[in-house]
């Protein structure tokens, strides 16, 4: 025991140092304990209970105390060199200025997910806002640090920003920019959590899963995650799939290649036989006057059918292909378009093109959908005396060449 006491009898300088070290961090430990373990356990329960983050929050301001009593009572440690004093006192201090930043950054984020249950959250979000509040919050941070530590005053290191004006704008460029279309996109609502949008210049094409300040998330259809750069849906054109979402209807737009070959006119037999299609009895019953009426009045008196007008094949074809999309159950009526039309023939055949929509938005209900309406269109086809162009296959020239003498 005698080691540790000098001449006098009394403790030795570095020993007192040492015990008084000791009990500063011990009730500063001590201190930090009941705060977090003992304190924000008994608020806990008056705290928002779907989160952890207010509790985060006030475990970061909670350090500040610890800090403030190591800060004040460094100065009252015996025999401690005035150096390691002003050390200790300037790097508590910078860790005090960086506790208070973190508790703000949380008291944010627990401030954009309290926004987020709201209803209109989904269309305007504030994630962008809300990290570049952050962003201000930290860069003021560090420069309270910077001075702390360096014990100058913050406004001389402002004054300095005014020369670096340019490399700040070169470092946060991306940030600026992100932040100007962050508020095109959400002023002008564009963009919002769960929009199908498609960009093929970004390979992106899915459901839009987050919106934040420098990228958008695309889960496109395959489960990847596509990672847009938010100011390129400004520069850049994308589609955006929730008109069709509102709407309640998806377009079916198809066309039936037909053999332009087995296009005719239908004799008086034909359109009788046809007859027997309820979906046709309104056309039939209204061609028939409309043509007998103007042969009966154009004609007068020539025989020769050249001059006469017929019925044909395929105009009583798109007749039953518009009464049969009327009278089916999932095709959307209303304000949604429906016709059938003939797009410009070609070397591949006479496209008859099928144009409406369908009563969902479901993809897979839609194909359903689409797939059953053709199906019934190809096997309908023969009985209007028409053929479906198809190029040979190998199975066409072998039947050929089989044929062949």
């Amino acid at each position: 025991m005698t080691e540790y006491l000098d001449q006098y009898g009394t403790l030795a300088l570095w020993l007192q140092t040492l015990i008084a070290l000791a009990a500063l961090v011990a009730v500063a430990g001590a201190v930090n304990w009941l705060l977090k373990r003992v304190l924000l356990r008994f608020a806990a329960p008056y705290l928002d209970d779907r989160t952890d983050t207010p509790d985060r929050g006030a475990a970061w301001l909670a350090t500040v105390i610890p800090l403030l009593i190591i800060s004040r009572g460094i100065v009252l440690v015996p025999h401690l060199p005035e150096a390691v004093v002003t050390v200790v006192v300037n790097v508590v201090r910078a860790l005090i200025v960086l506790s208070v930043a973190m508790a703000i950054s949380w008291a944010l984020n627990y401030a954009n997910e309290v926004y987020a249950r709201r209803p209109e959250a989904r269309s305007r979000p504030i994630k962008g806002y809300v990290q570049v509040v952050k962003i201000a919050v930290f860069c003021g941070a560090a420069i309270l640090m910077i001075a702390v530590l360096i014990e100058q005053s913050p406004l001389l290191l402002l004054s300095g920003l005014g020369a670096m004006a340019a490399v700040l704008l070169l470092v946060f460029k991306d940030t600026i920019l992100s932040l100007v279309a962050s508020v095109q996109l959400t002023s002008n609502d564009m963009l919002r959590v769960g929009d199908w949008i498609e960009m093929p210049s970004m390979d992106a094409d899915g459901d839009v899963v987050d919106i934040a300040l420098h990228t958008v998330k695309v889960q496109n259809f395959d489960k990847t995650i596509t990672t847009i750069p938010t100011h390129k849906l400004i520069a850049d054109s994308f589609r955006n799939w929730r008109g069709m979402t509102d709407s309640g209807g998806r377009r079916i737009k198809r066309a039936l290649v037909l053999d332009q070959n087995s296009v005719r006119f239908l004799d008086e037999g034909e359109v009788d036989g046809l007859k027997r299609f309820r979906l046709l009895d309104a056309y039939l019953a209204r061609k028939q006057q409309e043509i007998a009426d103007w042969n009966g009045h154009a004609l007068a008196g020539d025989d020769d059918a050249v001059n006469a007008r017929r019925i044909t094949n395929i105009g009583t074809l798109r007749a039953y292909v518009i009464a049969y999309l009327q009278s089916h159950p999932r095709v959307a009526g209303g304000d949604f378009t429906l016709m059938v039309r003939q797009l410009p023939p070609g070397p591949q055949g006479l496209p008859l093109e099928v144009y409406c929509f369908a009563d969902t938005i479901e993809w897979e209900e839609y194909e359903g959908i689409q797939a059953d309406i053709f199906d019934h269109l190809l096997a309908i086809l023969p009985e209007f005396g028409l053929r479906i162009y198809q190029q040979p296959s190998g199975l066409d020239l072998a039947r050929l060449g089989s044929n062949a003498p």
